[in-house]
C-alpha cells in the first residue's frame, strides 16, 4: 500500500476517536440512539476541526445496522460496504462542482432508494462554493427531500450560505482545538509510530497548528522526517521560525529600551533567513504570553508552557509593566498590517522595534505614560533598597559633619530668622521640590505669597548674601518680630499682576504633583513655557499633541482647579508659533464702542 499522511492515516472512525468537539459528538450520539436522525445538517467551522470526519462517521453510524453507543460497529453488511465505497454515501466537493448542473443531477438521483443502509447520504464539502442557481437548485430537494435522504453540508464560512439554505438545516459549530489536546493527540501518534521526541517540540508544533488538528499533523510530518529525533531545534528549522529564546532576548531588550542591542539581537535573527513576518508574529505572540503571566494568577496552567520556558517569559513579565507591553503589542499589530503593503519590510520592521525602544523619543500619551511607568518604578527600587530618591529627605542619615557641634548663628534681622517647620510639612512619600527652581530671588529664599520651609535635621550654613531688591512701596505697618506667628495667606490672594509667569508656572507645577497627584498632567505640562499676554497666562509647547491633549475638557478642567487655588483666573495652552484665538465679540465692542451690542 502507498504512503498515507498522518491526517489520513489515523483519521478518526469513532466518535471516540474525535478530539474535543464534545458538543457535537453527543447531539448527532443521541439523535443515533433514538432513532431521530434528521434529514439535514449543516456542520461549520475552522479548518482542520474534524468537520469531515464526524460528517463521515456519522453517515456510517445513520446506516449502521447495530449501532454501539452511537458509534458504527463496523462489523454489519451496512458498515462493511461504506468501508468498501459504497453508492449509499457520496461526497461532493462544492468547490469544483458547483453549477446548477451537478445540483439538478444530485435531485434526479436522489429519489433513488439506498442499497444496503437505512438512508443514501450526501455529504456536500465546501457548500458556500455553490452559485446561487445551484443552491436554488438544492432549496427544492432541502424542502420537500425523500424519507431516505440526508444531506450533511460542510463549510468554513456559513455567513455566504443564504438564508433559505440555513433554516431547512441544523447548525452545528465546530471550535478551533485547544494546544492542550493537539498535544496530547500528537503525543499518542509519535507513541505509536515508536518516534523519540521533546516535549518542547510537541508544544511548538501544537502551538503552529493554530487549534487546528489537520495542520498540526502535517507540519508533525514535516519535522518527524527531518531527523532520528523529534527536538525543538528541529522543529524551529523546519517552521523557519526563530528560537524561543532568542526571541525573548529580542523581547527583553526592546522592552527595557535599548536601542543598539534591540537592532543587534534583530539582526542576528534574520541573518539566519528568518523571514520578518514569522519573526513579527512571534513577537507578537510573546508579549501576548507576557501579558497573560502579568495578569493572570494561574498563568503557568493558561500558557501551557514547559517549566523552563515558562520561567523565560515570567522573567520577562517582572522586569516590566502592563502599559509598556500594552504599547509594543499595538505598535507590532499596526505594523503587521502594513508590512503588506510595504516595500521595505524589514526596515519597517526595524523602524517599529526602536520607536518601541526608544519611549522618550514618542510624544504620544501611550509613550508618556512608559515613561513615567519607568521612573516611579526606579524610584520604587530605590525605596527597596533603603535609598532616598534626593538627598535631602528627612530620613537621611547624618555624616560626620552633621554630628558634630552645632554653632548658632543669630540672623541679621528678625523677618530674616527662618521658621523651624512642622514634621507633617515633609511627608516622607512625597519629594521635596526646590521652590528656588521657580522664584527670582536668591538660592533658598521663600517664594513671594508662600511659607518659608527648610529641611528638618539639616544644618544651613549662614553665607554672605547680596543685598536683597527693594521692596514695592507700600503702606507702613509694624515689622513682625521673632516670636510673632505668621499666618498663612488666603488662597486666592495673589492674583497674575503680584507675581511673574514663571512663579505661576512653577507653583502650579508643585500643586499638580503635590496636591493633584496627577502623574500624566504634571508629565504633559513639564516642558511649557509661561509668560503673559496681558492679564492671561499663556501656556506654550511644540508639541502639538500635548497641545491637543492638555486642551481636552478633562485636563482643562483640572488644570482650572489648580490655577484657581493661586488667584489666577485666565489662562490658555498653544502650540508654539499658532496664531492666538481671537474672540469676534470683543472685536466688534472694541470698534464699535459708541453702540450698544446686544449678544443672544
Amino acid at each position: 500500500m502507498s504512503h498515507l499522511s498522518l491526517y489520513r492515516r489515523f483519521r478518526p472512525d469513532t466518535f471516540e476517536k474525535i478530539v474535543r468537539q464534545e458538543h457535537v459528538v453527543r447531539i448527532l450520539k443521541n439523535q443515533i440512539k433514538s432513532d431521530a436522525v434528521g434529514h439535514a445538517y449543516l456542520f461549520t467551522g475552522p479548518r482542520g476541526t474534524g468537520k469531515t470526519s464526524v460528517a463521515r462517521i456519522f453517515a456510517r453510524a445513520a446506516c449502521c445496522e447495530h449501532p454501539v453507543d452511537g458509534s458504527p460497529c463496523g462489523t454489519c453488511p451496512s458498515c462493511l460496504a461504506i468501508a468498501a465505497g459504497s453508492l449509499d454515501v457520496t461526497e461532493i466537493d462544492a468547490a469544483s462542482n458547483n453549477g446548477v448542473g451537478e445540483m439538478r443531477d444530485l435531485r434526479e438521483k436522489v429519489q433513488y432508494p439506498p442499497v444496503t443502509g437505512k438512508y443514501k447520504v450526501y455529504i456536500i464539502d465546501e457548500v458556500h462554493m455553490l452559485t446561487d442557481a445551484a443552491f436554488n437548485a438544492l432549496l427544492k430537494t432541502l424542502e420537500e427531500p425523500p424519507a431516505h435522504a440526508l444531506f450533511i453540508l460542510a463549510t468554513t464560512e456559513p455567513q455566504k450560505i443564504p438564508a433559505t439554505i440555513l433554516s431547512r438545516c441544523m447548525r452545528l459549530d465546530f471550535k478551533l482545538l485547544p494546544e492542550k489536546d493537539l498535544e496530547a493527540h500528537l503525543r499518542g501518534i509519535l507513541r505509536e509510530l515508536h518516534k523519540e521526541y521533546d516535549d518542547e517540540a510537541v508544544a511548538a508544533i501544537a502551538r503552529a497548528g493554530a487549534g487546528s488538528d489537520r495542520d498540526m499533523l502535517s507540519i508533525a510530518e514535516a519535522c518527524i522526517v527531518y531527523s532520528d529525533k523529534l527536538t525543538y531545534a528541529a522543529v524551529c528549522e523546519v517552521l523557519g521560525a526563530a528560537d524561543f529564546r532568542e526571541t525573548a532576548r529580542l523581547a527583553k531588550f526592546m522592552l527595557s529600551g535599548k536601542g543598539g542591542e534591540v537592532l543587534t539581537a534583530a539582526e542576528g535573527i534574520l541573518k539566519e533567513g528568518k523571514a520578518v513576518g514569522v519573526l513579527l508574529k512571534d513577537l507578537i505572540e510573546l508579549l501576548s504570553r507576557v501579558t497573560v503571566c502579568l495578569l493572570c494568577g494561574d498563568a503557568e496552567k493558561l500558557l501551557s508552557l514547559s517549566r523552563d520556558l515558562y520561567d523565560t517569559v515570567s522573567a520577562l513579565a517582572s522586569s516590566t509593566s502592563r502599559e509598556t507591553v500594552l504599547r509594543a503589542t499595538e505598535i507590532l499589530v499596526r505594523l503587521e498590517n502594513e508590512l503588506r503593503f510595504s516595500s521595505s519590510p524589514r526596515i519597517s520592521f526595524e523602524a517599529a522595534i526602536l520607536r518601541i525602544a526608544s519611549p522618550a523619543d514618542d510624544l504620544d500619551v501611550s509613550a508618556l505614560r512608559t515613561r513615567l511607568d519607568a521612573l516611579e518604578r526606579e524610584l520604587a527600587d530605590l525605596k527597596e533598597r533603603g535609598m532616598s530618591p534626593i538627598p535631602t529627605s528627612p530620613k537621611a542619615p547624618e555624616t560626620a559633619e552633621m554630628a558634630a557641634p552645632k554653632q548658632e548663628i543669630p540672623p541679621k534681622s528678625p523677618e530674616k530668622a527662618p521658621e523651624a517647620p512642622s514634621e507633617g510639612d515633609f511627608p516622607d512619600e512625597e519629594p521635596v521640590f526646590a521652590e528656588a527652581y521657580f522664584s527670582d530671588g536668591p538660592v533658598g529664599a521663600p517664594v513671594p505669597g508662600q511659607e518659608s520651609k527648610a529641611a528638618p535635621n539639616r544644618e544651613v550654613k549662614q553665607e554672605p548674601k547680596e543685598e536683597p531688591r527693594p521692596a514695592p512701596k507700600a503702606e507702613p505697618k509694624a515689622e513682625p518680630t521673632a516670636e510673632e506667628p505668621k499666618t498663612e495667606p488666603s488662597k486666592g490672594a495673589r492674583s497674575a499682576p503680584h507675581m511673574n509667569a514663571e512663579q505661576a508656572y512653577g507653583i502650579f507645577m508643585r500643586n499638580v504633583r503635590k496636591t493633584l497627584r496627577n502623574g500624566v498632567l504634571f508629565t504633559m505640562c513639564s516642558d511649557l513655557s509661561a509668560f503673559y499676554e496681558g492679564t492671561t497666562l499663556v501656556l506654550e509647547t511644540e508639541s502639538p499633541n500635548v497641545c491637543m491633549a492638555l486642551n481636552r475638557a478633562d485636563n482643562r478642567k483640572l488644570m482650572e482647579s489648580v490655577f484657581l487655588q493661586i488667584g489666577i483666573e485666565d489662562f490658555t495652552v498653544r502650540q508654539r508659533g499658532a496664531a492666538p484665538k481671537v474672540d469676534p465679540v470683543e472685536v466688534l465692542k472694541q470698534n464699535f464702542q459708541d453702540y450698544p451690542i446686544e449678544i443672544k
